[in-house]
């Protein structure tokens, strides 16, 4: 497997969890901080993954 197809893969995934992430934050009802920290961290990490490999990609 040559190195685009590897960030072309990297990308897909990192997409899948910022819009698993903001999925969750939009379903979740106002709740205490603490069932809202897991899908904040999936929406930031996603998007630094996603952003990180489009720029390595180009």
């Amino acid at each position: 497997m040559d190195k685009k197809t590897k960030l072309i893969i990297g990308l897909i995934g990192s997409l899948i969890i910022c819009f698993f992430g903001v999925y969750r934050l939009v379903l979740e009802t106002p709740s205490p901080v603490d069932s809202l920290i897991i899908p904040i961290a999936f929406s930031v990490t996603g998007f630094i993954g996603f952003v990180g490999n489009l720029i390595e990609l180009k």
